[in-house]
């Protein structure tokens, strides 16, 4: 290898590192932008196209072991109030929990709340084959009661969820257009006073809702699986099983509603709260989890590819969203296999062409330093300005903290390789912590 060769492949992994703070400022400008300029005219245009506002709201709580918080998410569920003060149903799929779920859900004494209790071995066959279950059970009464399919809504709120009290009214104003056939809300974290659980709100209040905010505008919005609310025709017209086996089956059925030609809109002036996992081997399980169902989705290429009501550029977004966690990894081993190469070459006096010098090891270890960190402290800044309610010492040690929180993400993504190399398919619950118990909402 000649000199010029090594230059050129140290230039080239400069590019991929500072790659990646472009594509934050990218994101900032519609995380901080977007909002204000391109809200109003998505609101005018539900309005205008009008006549798809619904009128009946369910929302399901797929419950399997949850008695630490599943009393909470109830009595939160059955006080939100949708448009013109209508009244959400509750229904919690009792997934065949051996531990005091049942007891708990027995205690709430409440007209609104139905319970459906799953037994072996149809229950605890993942989180989607309940809600297909609950999805078949509300179709069935809603088919019974005579109300149009397209009126009715089933909001999705996982067993330590809390909707924010306008939730049902900004979805309600999106359905407004009849084009639309889901809404993803913004998620939160309520634990947050938790180093991991600031990192994880760092990353749901500032990064994900700048990445949602940018799909609202190429149409590529993604569902997340808690918060998000579809149409009952729209998963009528995707048959008897929305959603799949998938370990992110809500991923998946945002894809497929795509495929389909259903628009589906986000907005972050209504969340989801959830708590954060403030463990890092239980960190790393969920991230796991997540990364091998992206891996299993890789299935829909050919179809996204085949669409005609796809966009190309909405098109190579959601390849990009696809991919890119894949290719993050392979970058993450070549610059790591480039950087130790490097290091070994100059220690035993054999130095490698693109890292000739001590000095220039030195200043690569500097420039991966400065772009590790400075996406995290660019999104504090989006955080503390879009939200506003975390003291700026707490989210500038998540700040601090979220590189080490990436590199999680990259172990956790070639662990969903070799598991899904090796078939492994099978998973345990993510665990849940007590909190404080909420009030019983009225009738």
């Amino acid at each position: 290898m000649s000199a010029s060769d090594g230059w050129l492949i140290a230039v080239a992994g400069y590019a991929i590192l500072l790659a990646w703070p472009l594509s934050t400022v990218i994101l900032v400008w519609f995380a901080v932008h977007y909002t204000g300029t391109h809200r109003a005219s998505v609101v005018n245009k539900a309005l205008a196209s009008g006549g798809g506002k619904p009128e009946h709201f369910w929302i399901i709580v797929p419950a399997l072991n949850e008695e630490a918080v599943v009393a909470n998410t109830v009595n939160a569920a059955l006080g939100l109030r949708g448009p013109a003060g209508t009244l959400a149903r509750v229904l919690v799929v009792d997934d065949g929990s051996d531990d005091r779920t049942p007891d708990v859900l027995a205690a709430i004494d409440h007209p609104r709340l139905h319970v459906m209790r799953r037994e072996l071995p149809e229950a605890r066959q993942g989180k989607g084959e309940a809600l297909n279950a609950a999805y078949r059970f509300i179709a069935r009464l809603t088919a019974d009661e005579g109300v149009a399919a397209d009126r009715v809504v089933l909001g999705i709120i996982d067993g330590d969820g809390q909707g924010s009290d306008n939730i049902l009214v900004e979805v309600g104003r999106l359905m407004g257009d009849s084009r639309v056939g889901a809404v993803q809300v913004q998620v939160r974290i309520r634990n947050r006073d938790k180093l991991l659980g600031a990192v994880q709100d760092l990353e749901f209040g500032a990064i994900v809702d700048a990445s949602q905010n940018m799909r609202n505008a190429l149409d590529t919005v993604g569902l997340g699986g808690n918060g998000q609310f579809s149409r009952l025709s729209t998963l009528i017209s995707l048959g008897t099983a929305p959603w799949s086996e998938c370990l992110v089956e809500d991923m998946e059925l945002g894809l497929r509603m795509h495929l389909q030609g259903v628009s589906i809109r986000y907005t972050s002036r209504a969340s989801v709260t959830q708590q954060a996992v403030v463990d890092i081997k239980r960190l790393t399980r969920q991230r796991t989890r997540w990364a091998q169902g992206n891996l299993q989705c890789a299935r829909y290429l050919g179809s996204l590819f085949q669409s005609g009501n796809i966009a190309r550029t909405s098109l190579i977004e959601i390849l990009h969203y696809l991919v890119s966690p894949w290719a993050n990894a392979i970058i993450a081993i070549l610059l790591s296999l480039t950087g130790t190469a490097g290091f070994l070459g100059l220690l035993i006096g054999h130095p490698v062409p693109f890292l000739p010098t001590w000095l220039s090891l030195g200043v690569s270890i500097g420039v991966w330093v400065v772009v590790s960190t400075f996406p995290g402290l660019i999104w504090v800044l989006v955080h503390r300005t879009k939200r506003g309610d975390e003291s700026l010492s707490r989210m500038l040690l998540a700040a601090l903290a979220y590189p080490a929180f990436l590199l999680l993400g990259l172990t956790a993504t070639y662990r969903a390789l070799g598991r899904q190399l090796t078939g492994k398919q099978s998973w345990a619950k993510t665990e849940r912590l007590v909190e404080e118990p909420l009030a019983l909402q009225a009738a």
